[in-house]
């Protein structure tokens, strides 16, 4: 619909998606390089190992080989490992204690997937062979995989941190609840995995990395780091991004070797991840045990919570890891409740398993899971109705928890409570019966969740008017499916009024904004969005005088409303692009950048409930209804953040209901490493959503929005993992340990 203005609130449909549904989209693998090369990893088969040799004679001399490169080569030419992207605790700037992760394994291997050789040939199939050809002398060491058993062996402990206290809540307690918990390990399995293309020129020498990520910036420069270059030696771009879930917000080695491998050989060199590597080489998730205890008095109310926790972080400390940890899982401890002490021991181990990295709701879906299985532990075993102890110890906004941090907006009672109305509590019984004949058993479970949007403190905007009447609106964000190129044009819209189809969104190249946060913990409408209000803020500023003059009036006369400034009580006025139009022919532009840093997070928040089904014959279980109400805040485009929180919520029924990686206890071998072995969801595993919001504004932006993209994974998970054993109840099940 040309020229029309969808600001907030509005849905149009998604313009993205109309060059994807006709194959015109931008994937790394659809890009296009002259002479292109093909690289193959040689990846460890062992969890730990040391090697005593590699052997490349006959891999080199395989038809078509550009080259097989290992750790020698490595440090020849003087390229770093890649240490975490956080290295200290963010609270204390205690560094933890770690080992970088290797370019190329040289003397051992601690994960199976372990890089170890690059081999590069004229086509893939080319490499595949040589790359068979490869001898390695392995020495097979122990594998390590219990983190409980890990935490005994010295130089495997990251970090130890005792923070808070609750031993005065214990001891005044009349009840005490407690709980061992696992929230298990996942593999996030983006549709589009994870590849490089790289590109060296060699007149200036300088790189480009064609990249499937979220973080450009962030990533970039430190790539830069690890090949001992400036960043502006080293360009990232990323033209379409087909999912990332977390996994792809971190750096990683093949991020470095194939734009170096592009220079040994002379030649764009190109590597896309098999589905097999992704289950052995992407950051997983979760695979976090906590010894959980509530204290509450004789009238239920909330008291004290302590919690020692482990998170198993696999062979080396990667990316966010260590921030997983020391911010987001220590954030919300205790959820939307009242809890007057919080005691915390957080430790961060090592394993022989595939580091771990974040995925849809880090650390807090973690803290959340705490929390909610010990008030329903502490409902059953002390004679309390689940619903009524959560609703007498829930917090009001602005609350200040008791670890000091503050949640500025939210109606946790009155979203609970619409919720468990939408959810048609009264009619269960007779669900359950209808259930029961025909042989299966219903259960009912619901959780309150809230999720803290943070990433990258900072962003930036770029908003240039071009001869042409249309907007550039360039980011710093990175789009991976959440329908960026709809909503930023609606914010746009709404500050500026600027018609959506006049806007472009540039995006996902490092070469044409100068710094960004990219996209993580549902950051981008938030960050992006504020920066966008404010450059609107200063183009309204800039443009007001030029206004004045075109209209001959005075400045203090002129406003400015729905695309246009206007003299005041009359019906004088001028668009903002022909305003913009003349400010170019004067020279006075009215591009605006804008940078900014943020100091507070949004908290998105909200109850699931739902109901499962287990047959009796087959113990096959389903999710046979869901009810949701969530607070968004203010909703930019309600059909997308929908869809979002869709998302969400398969992403945690999966993980709850079939979801889990697993590793052999004793060799530390994949057991789980195709979808032969390993359940997604599909559609049809799925009854529809009943998704509701029940929004209030964030205080602490000035578009009032809250992320969308990761909540409802936070909430379904507990949800679904509630143990009730009675007849309003959802039957315990989970494929956790």
């Amino acid at each position: 619909m040309d020229g029309d203005r969808f600001g907030l609130g509005f849905s149009p449909r998604r313009r993205e998606d109309s060059r994807f549904l006709i194959g015109k989209g931008a994937y790394l693998d659809d890009l296009v390089f002259p002479e292109v090369a093909h690289a193959v990893f040689v990846r460890s088969p062992h969890a730990h190992a040391g090697i005593a040799g590699i052997d490349t004679v006959a891999a080199l001399a395989a038809p078509g080989v550009l080259a097989v490169l290992t750790a020698v080569d490595v440090a020849a030419d003087g390229l770093n490992a890649l240490p975490p992207t956080v290295e200290a605790n963010v609270q204390t700037g205690e560094r933890f204690h770690f080992t970088p992760l290797p370019l190329l394994a040289r003397d051992e291997v601690r994960y199976v997937g372990q890089l170890v050789a690059l081999v590069v040939a004229g086509t893939k199939a080319q490499a595949l062979d040589a790359a068979e050809l490869v001898r390695v002398d392995y020495n097979a060491r122990p594998a390590v995989m219990a983190p409980e058993a890990a935490a005994e062996i010295p130089g495997l402990l990251c970090m130890d941190w005792r923070v808070g206290g609750a031993d005065a809540a214990f001891a005044n307690a009349a009840h005490v609840v407690s709980l061992h918990l696992h929230n298990h390990r996942i593999v996030t399995n983006p549709m589009e995995p994870r590849g490089v293309v790289g590109v060296h020129d060699a007149a200036d020498d300088r790189y480009t990395a064609h990249v499937s990520s979220q973080s450009l910036h962030v990533n970039r420069d430190a790539i830069a780091r690890v090949l001992n270059i400036p960043p502006e030696k080293l360009r990232f771009v990323a033209p379409d991004v087909g999912g990332g879930f977390g996994a792809k917000n971190f750096p990683y080695p093949e991020q470095a070797l194939i734009p170096w491998a592009s220079k040994r050989c002379g030649r764009p060199v190109k590597w896309i991840a098999s589905r097999s590597e992704v289950f052995v080489s992407d950051h997983q998730a979760r695979d976090h045990l906590a010894d959980a205890s509530l204290a509450l008095d004789a009238e239920g109310r909330f008291l004290g919570l302590r919690v020692d926790s482990i998170a198993n972080i696999g062979a080396y400390m990667c990316g966010g890891a260590g921030s997983l940890q020391t911010f987001q899982y220590l954030h919300l401890q205790g959820g939307i409740y009242n809890i007057p002490q919080v005691g915390l021991r957080i430790r961060t181990i090592l394993t022989n398993a595939t580091p771990i990295g974040v995925t849809r709701g880090p650390g807090f879906a973690e803290a959340v899971n705490i929390i909610e299985r010990l008030i329903d532990a502490a409902a059953r075993r002390h004679g309390f109705d689940r619903a009524a102890l959560r609703r007498r110890n829930m917090a009001r906004t602005p609350m200040t928890n008791a670890l000091g941090f503050v949640v500025d907006s939210g109606d946790f009672a009155g979203t609970f409570d619409k919720a468990l109305a939408a959810a048609d509590l009264p009619g269960f019984d007779a669900r359950r019966r209808e259930s029961e004949t025909n042989g299966r058993l219903r259960g009912l479970g619901f959780a309150c969740h809230i999720k803290g949007t943070g990433g990258n403190p900072s962003e930036n905007v770029d908003i240039r008017f071009d001869a042409d009447g249309t907007v550039q609106l360039i980011t710093g964000t990175q789009t991976i499916g959440q329908g960026h190129e709809t909503t930023f044009p609606q914010i746009v819209a709404h500050c500026l009024g600027i018609p959506n189809d006049r806007v472009r969104l540039v995006q996902g190249d490092t070469a044409v904004i100068r710094s960004g946060g990219g996209h993580g913990s549902s950051r981008a409408t938030y960050m992006g969005g504020t920066a966008i209000f404010r450059a609107s803020e200063e183009i309204v500023a800039k443009g007001r005088p030029i206004a004045a003059s075109m209209l001959e009036a005075a400045e203090a006369d002129i406003g400015f409303a729905a695309g246009a400034f206007s003299v005041i009580g009359t019906d004088r006025g001028v668009a903002l692009l022909d305003v913009a139009a003349k400010a170019r022919e004067d020279g006075t532009p009215l591009d605006t950048y804008h940078f900014w840093t943020r100091e507070h997070m949004t908290f998105p928040n909200g109850t699931h409930v739902v109901e499962v089904e287990i047959d009796r014959g087959t113990g096959r279980v389903s999710l046979a209804r869901h009810t949701a109400v969530d607070d968004y805040g203010v909703i930019v485009n309600p059909m997308i953040a929908a869809g979002q929180a869709h998302g969400a919520i398969a992403q945690g029924a999966g993980q709850a209901l079939m979801e889990q990686a697993v590793f052999d206890d004793g060799s530390g071998q994949v057991l789980t490493g195709s979808f032969m072995d390993y359940t997604l969801p599909r559609a049809d595993d799925f009854p529809s959503f009943d998704l509701t919001f029940n929004n209030t504004p964030c205080t602490t932006n000035p578009l009032g929005v809250k992320g969308c993209g990761e909540a409802a994974a936070v909430g379904i998970f507990p949800a679904i993992n509630t143990r009730w054993p009675t007849r309003l109840a959802l039957t315990a099940f989970s494929t956790a340990p």
